[in-house]
């Protein structure tokens, strides 16, 4: 249950000694064919920022490669079952799911949500009782508008300011980006709240600060190409500039 701490024991591991997550919750807008039936008539809608986030999977497996981080990826649609809500919370945005039987949402859950949280839980506990820090980036892209008000920033990073750890890092990744990006506006806990409910919060609040750091990185879909990605030596840029700051977090 959320809120819960994992009874893996805990030693504060060593500043040097990391374990990579990469995962994107929000990866694309597939339908299983035995649900399509149900999403007749929601074409737009699954292709807007409601159904998935355009650019966040190239950019996970981007951060993945440059950065030799384990990776975890989804691509059904949010509004089948939303991964990055916590367990009970995973319909309640969906205009399709929300209402649907008991039933349904229990086997979509097996099929989809159950599994994919317990390989990122199994991944985080596997590295903590190897005395292992977890820094975990999850993979995100925001839509330019939203109610007819413009988002500004290029990048936001999500965090909860009360872990050092998370404050830390975000502090140097956003000076690492503002060098490797310039023209970027790079903003904190913006256009969302690292607080809000989120798989990083449930990883926060189930492991001590001194095992888990989790930050949710958001690029603005104004920089997506083709529907599908930011431009290569962007996601790159992204990509190098955490290495910079994990570099320096973990320097003496």
């Amino acid at each position: 249950m959320p809120g819960r701490r994992t009874d893996v024991p805990l030693t504060a591991p060593s500043r040097g000694r990391i374990a990579l997550l990469v995962t994107c919750e929000h990866g694309g807008n597939r339908i299983p064919a035995r649900y399509a039936r149900m999403f007749r008539g929601y074409a737009r809608l699954l292709a807007s920022h409601r159904g998935y986030d355009p650019g966040a999977l190239a950019t996970a497996r981007t951060l993945a490669r440059t950065l030799r981080a384990w990776l975890v990826t989804a691509t059904v649609s949010r509004l089948l079952v939303e991964l990055n809500r916590s367990p009970g919370r995973q319909f309640r945005e969906s205009p399709v799911m929300r209402f649907a039987p008991a039933a349904l949402h229990a086997e979509i859950c097996r099929r989809y949500y159950d599994p994919y949280w317990s390989a990122v839980v199994a991944f985080v506990c596997a590295a903590i009782a190897a005395r292992t820090r977890v820094v975990h980036i999850s993979s995100h892209s925001f839509t330019p508008r939203l109610g007819g008000v413009a988002r500004r920033a290029d990048v936001g990073l999500l965090y909860d300011p009360g872990h050092a750890g998370e404050r830390e890092l975000s502090l140097r990744w956003q000076a690492a980006l503002r060098l490797r990006t310039p023209g970027w506006r790079i903003r904190r806990n913006y256009p969302y709240r690292g607080r809000s409910d989120a798989l990083t919060r449930y990883l926060r609040e189930r492991f001590d600060a001194r095992a888990y750091t989790g930050i949710e990185l958001e690029i603005n879909q104004k920089h997506v190409r083709n529907g599908s990605a930011i431009a290569a030596a962007q996601r790159e840029a992204v990509a190098l500039a955490l290495r910079d700051a994990l570099s320096l977090a973990d320097s003496p």
